[in-house]
């Protein structure tokens, strides 16, 4: 542990970027519904938010609560919990891959970390399939929590293909994201 803390406070991390986003795109519908229930968890930010600076208190206390959530919430899809697809909420003792977010990002922001820089992001897993994971603004690059592994790890280093997250701006606005190695071709003679 205290080797990857090392790590994460080296100056080699600072190289790893952050995520590049575009212009706005669609909400996905989960979290519009999740907004009209909890309209505080989707409002402007009042101010702009600079990344999080990443120090080992707030290295650990990612850490904590990404393998703390893993661990006690069972995976069920939102089908065989609701009877029902896309329903965003806090999970009790099961939920889905956003309920894991939702319930990560909540416990950050309890541990002081500014919700502008915790985003619920939208990707492609390599199968194809939907997820969402969370990701951390940091002044050290973008991190990203995931409830399918424990490993904290930069966005780029994950297996993903990512699609979209929400803005730090507001909250109930969403944004693209381009993935560097994405080349648009517009012609080819």
């Amino acid at each position: 542990m205290a080797s990857a803390v090392a790590a994460v406070m080296s100056g080699a991390s600072l190289a790893a970027g952050s995520m590049k986003t575009g212009g706005l795109t669609s909400q996905p519908i989960g979290h519009y519904d999740f907004c009209r229930i909890y309209r505080e968890e989707c409002e402007r930010q009042p101010r702009a938010v600079r990344p999080l600076h990443l120090d080992s208190g707030s290295w650990n206390a990612i850490l904590n609560i990404n393998a703390t959530v893993n661990m006690v919430i069972e995976p069920k899809s939102d089908f065989d919990i609701y009877g029902k697809e896309e329903v965003w909420t806090y999970p009790e003792s099961a939920g889905d891959c956003e309920d894991y977010v939702l319930l990560k990002r909540q416990l950050l922001v309890n541990e002081g970390i500014p919700s502008a820089n915790l985003l619920i992001t939208v990707v492609r897993k390599p199968d194809g399939e939907g997820h969402a994971v969370l990701t951390v603004r940091t002044d050290r690059g973008d991190y990203v929590l995931d409830n399918l592994t424990t490993k904290v790890m930069l966005w780029k280093d994950t297996p993903y293909t990512y699609l979209k997250r929400q803005s730090a701006q507001h909250a109930g606005h969403w944004v693209s994201i381009e993935m560097p190695d994405q080349t648009v071709v517009g012609s080819v003679k």
